[in-house]
């Protein structure tokens, strides 16, 4: 054994390794997306890693190698699931022979995420166990223990990190290499009765895994990890209890060092719920308040408790507002929860060599980068429809960031891919409407080329922009499959993404450059004057995976200081000093859209003097 300095996604990456993955697939999104990419750096020899189309296929590639009785995990974020779902819940009936852990990262807050989505209710919905490790070390031994679970009982089971477990940082025991559990697949056996879906089969399954819930609440009463602090006879003078899960057992742990002592109860397997060790930990308490992300989970389930065995404690949470009922915790929060709860006061920490308390942080939202590509593509399609009734509709990534002002170009924004389809639900009710969607590259493969079907099955009349940057940009430039490698460095066919469109059905397919700008205008009034359904693919490399040109600058003497660049184009590059525009030398990439824009020609150079 020894110690690493680890974040959270690279623990439990670290725990699969050592616990004898096989294959790991997922599809990247933050918070989970540092955990293929630790195995892809870490794997040994016999260790398969990939970035599959979208969360669906990982799902499946999984469950095929989990048929084999090989060791797999699957990753993604929490809204990844709502794609993977459709399998999952099947693949729940059918069961695995090798152990598949489900990695699902919550992200609450949402700091990057569309929604607060919380995992622990697809767990009980999907009758799968779920594990909610609360710090890096325990998500590294957890993760572990929950292949070993999976395999005892033949089930898929959720292992469920939130942001800040997934995030933070920590001194991490981790296991030796030549200590790593090493798991040869018996390979695929076949048998239909078990392996083949069909109602009847379902039927006798459901009967089973109800069965075996029950006893995994039993088992998990039993589990280490569910514990009660403190453990000695005089818990019984304590008449109010904290129960929290993940991070926020973390955060009551440290409250309760400077709060004072407490009972206390971890929830680390929230389905099933470990009743029995919750009846323990109810015992001889008259009130119990619940600390967890994101619902009242814990809460509900503590609540139901108390009514089944008629406990005189009254639970508290987010359903009685004794605790936000949206957004994360933070240990300040949850400190100031515990005091409120417990009625003690707030001590604080004084010093001879106080600081002052900082300034307050200026707020700043996010925007593209300086010189992306993007800015540029919506800023040629604005130019080309001006005066003209349409609607824009975005998608998940990097040009979300269009809906900022000054381009104001992102009118909806639901789901990766739901842009097409909305684009042609506009279109039949406001035929007069011209309806635009924008996809990025590996949002066209993940999930676009569905809708694009539907739109010419269906006749619409739309115009799909392609962003293509070349990369998965928000979640850290995966690769995908028109990239032409994969996760494990081998260099593949690129799929074409013109190819794909013209395949599908797609009549008019344009390819433009949208750094160069007057070309791009004409391009989208070329294309989007044409019937049915029709594509241009923007294409140009993020600006973080190719070498900046030279910077620009602004010749003062003949700048007029009408600001066009700025107030039109929003670039973080251009800025205003002493009233005048001038280009930030740290910034400025060189791709040239402000010098093109400008009307006097005011911009240009790129030499640095």
């Amino acid at each position: 054994m020894h110690t690493e300095f680890l974040m959270g996604n690279e623990a439990i990456a670290l725990g699969a390794i050592a616990a004898g993955v096989n294959l790991i697939s997922g599809y990247p999104g933050t918070p989970s997306t540092e955990v293929l990419e630790t195995v892809a750096k870490h794997r040994r020899e016999n260790q398969y890693v990939e970035w599959s189309v979208n969360e669906k296929a990982a799902m499946e590639v999984a469950a095929g190698a989990a048929y084999c009785g090989a060791r797999v995990m699957v990753t993604m974020k929490q809204v990844g699931l709502n794609v993977a779902s459709d399998p999952l819940m099947s693949l729940e009936y059918i069961g695995v022979k090798g152990g598949m852990v489900i990695l699902v990262a919550d992200d609450p807050g949402p700091i990057s995420s569309q929604t607060e989505q919380d995992t622990r209710h697809f767990s009980a919905f999907s009758k799968l166990p779920c594990f909610d490790p609360s710090s890096a070390q325990e998500a590294y031994e957890m993760v572990q223990e929950a292949f070993e679970f999976s395999e005892k009982y033949g089930t898929p089971v959720f292992f469920r990190p939130t942001t800040r477990v997934c995030h933070g940082y920590a001194s991490v025991l981790v296991r030796d290499a030549e200590e790593y559990t090493v798991h040869e697949p018996e390979g695929f056996v076949k048998d239909s009765k078990r392996w083949v879906i069909f109602p009847r089969l379902s039927y006798q399954n459901h009967i089973k895994i109800e069965a075996r819930n029950e006893e995994l609440s039993e088992v998990f009463s039993g589990y280490g990890r569910n514990r009660i602090y403190p453990a000695d006879e005089a818990d019984a003078s304590l008449k109010k209890g904290i129960a929290a899960g993940g991070i926020s057992f973390t955060y009551a742990m440290e409250a309760r060092e400077a709060i004072g002592r407490v009972r206390l109860f971890q929830v680390a397997t929230p389905h099933p719920f470990p009743e029995k060790k919750a009846l323990e930990f109810l015992e001889g308490l008259d009130e119990v308040l619940c600390l967890e992300e994101l619902d009242p989970v814990i809460e509900r389930e503590l609540t139901y408790i108390c009514g089944k065995y008629h406990l005189p404690v009254r639970i508290y949470g987010k359903c009685s507002h004794h605790v936000k009922n949206a957004g994360e915790n933070s240990r300040d929060s949850v400190a100031e929860d515990m005091r409120k709860f417990l009625g003690r006061e707030q001590t604080e920490e004084k010093t001879q060599d106080a600081f002052p308390a900082p300034p307050k942080l200026p707020v700043r939202p996010p925007v593209l980068c300086a010189g992306c590509p993007h800015r540029a593509s919506f800023y040629a399609v604005k130019k080309a429809m001006k005066g003209k009734k349409t609607i824009f509709c975005g998608d998940i990534g990097c040009y979300t960031l269009g809906n900022a002002m000054p381009l104001d170009m992102v009118d909806t924004c639901l789901c990766m891919g739901a842009g097409l389809g909305i684009a042609q639900g506009v279109g039949r009710i406001e035929p007069d409407t011209s309806c635009f969607a924008f996809v990025g590259d590996s949002t066209f493969f993940a999930s676009a080329i569905t809708g694009v079907v539907n739109a010419v099955y269906n006749q619409a009349e739309m115009t799909l922009v392609v962003l293509d940057n070349s990369t998965t940009a928000m979640t850290g430039h995966q690769p995908h499959p028109g990239t032409g490698r994969t996760m494990m460095g081998q260099m593949t066919e690129r799929v074409n993404i013109e190819a794909v469109l013209r395949g599908i059905g797609v009549q008019v397919v344009e390819t433009a450059d949208p750094l160069d700008h007057e070309a791009a205008v004409e391009c989208v009034k070329k294309t989007a004057a044409q019937p049915g359904v029709k594509a241009i693919i923007f294409k140009s490399p993020c600006i973080a995976v190719v070498k900046p040109s030279d910077v620009l600058k602004v010749e003062e003497a003949r700048c007029i200081g009408c600001k066009k660049c700025v107030k039109e184009l929003g670039c973080p590059a251009l800025i205003i000093k002493d009233g005048k525009v001038c280009i930030d030398d740290g910034l400025c990439t060189g791709c040239t859209l402000c010098s093109q824009i400008c009307p006097v020609g005011a911009i240009g150079g790129g030499q640095n003097e």
